[in-house]
């Protein structure tokens, strides 16, 4: 089983400083790649120059953000297994070993994720994938160890291996046959739950995704696009509709369509309130541009018509988070 690990960089130069020893220093069993998304700084004479026999680059030419830089590169990259890894993740000794062990001991296992830790404070999960991703029934994403913004001190309770349903593009390891097979990341994302909608995708066509808790990363988290920034929230509203429009299975499909607009209204409400108005005009644009690309959406939709009913883990993490008080994965219902 020939595995790559694949890291996608804009600008990074200071991430690679940081975070690319660690990664080469532990990753004897791949071979490592820098994709580059059009750079203009000087990360890959950094590369060039100082791991110029261990490290690949593919040069993208224009930045295409997440979805279409790895799509792009991925294409010159021949191999059994990726592994998709963020330029802000630190990783830790033998971490590739528990996820290539559980790729051979399960032949329908198709995509993988670690234990994702916050680097800064690594006594916590980290916000980008915690300990494995799971969706309610409207769609609204979340983590073992970290529910919305409340993050769960890892005290080994996620140390297992178990069945979810999405796993972070922070790290993200899957089979490159099954990459292919979906036709790569929605480009149409941009960046932001791309990932969300390729392990969707992945769940209609029969393929298991793994949270593989024997193996640790360390994720910085926000090194692209930080939590206060619009951009950020414009795409993580409007992607979230997009993967909804294409993979819920029809008899939800309004129903669910018609909430998200309700909740995200609140949404936009509560941050007038908090002060911040232009996450709430964020929402508001997410929303405008999910209506001009409703149609595109709905092709999509066509093109995988098997839709999984078994998709979600509770029926409302918002109403359990916010209404219920509830923090952690444990005590939702």
């Amino acid at each position: 089983m020939t595995v790559a690990v694949v890291i996608l960089n804009w600008n990074g130069k200071n991430l690679l400083e940081k975070f690319l020893p660690s990664v080469v220093a532990y990753s004897q069993e791949a071979q490592i790649y820098i994709a580059d998304n059009a750079s203009t700084d000087n990360s890959l004479a950094y590369v060039s120059t100082n791991y110029f026999d261990s490290v690949k680059i593919i040069k993208n030419k224009s930045n295409g953000g997440y979805a279409k830089g790895y799509n792009e590169a991925l294409k010159q990259v021949k191999t059994d297994i990726y592994i998709l890894l963020n330029s802000d993740v630190e990783v830790s000794k033998d971490w590739l070993k528990p996820i290539l062990k559980q790729f051979e001991l399960e032949s329908n296992t198709a995509i993988i994720q670690p234990k994702i830790l916050d680097y800064k404070n690594k006594a916590y999960f980290e916000y980008a994938g915690a300990a494995g991703g799971f969706i309610d029934f409207l769609g609204y994403p979340f983590c073992r160890g970290r529910i919305f913004m409340s993050l769960e001190k890892d005290t080994h309770q996620f140390d297992n291996i178990i069945p979810i349903f999405w796993a972070s593009g922070a790290c993200l390891c899957i089979k490159s046959a099954v990459y292919h097979h979906l036709n790569g990341f929605d480009e149409d994302y941009f960046a932001h739950q791309e990932e969300i909608d390729l392990c969707w995708r992945a769940h209609n066509l029969g393929y298991k995704a793994q949270y593989v808790g024997t193996s640790t990363v360390y994720h910085i988290g926000g090194a692209t696009l930080r939590e206060e920034n619009p951009t950020k929230t414009f795409l993580n509203f409007r992607n979230s509709l997009y993967s909804i429009v294409k993979n819920v299975p029809k008899r939800y499909l309004f129903l669910i369509v018609l909430s998200r607009l309700l909740l995200d209204a609140i949404a936009g409400l509560k941050f007038i309130i908090e002060l911040r108005p232009i996450h709430t005009w964020a929402i508001i644009n997410a929303h405008f541009s999910f209506y001009s690309n409703f149609s595109m959406m709905a092709k999509k939709r066509k093109q995988s018509p098997k839709k999984t009913i078994h998709y979600y883990k509770c029926i409302g993490i918002v109403w359990n988070h916010f209404v219920l008080g509830r923090q952690t994965f444990s005590s939702i219902k």
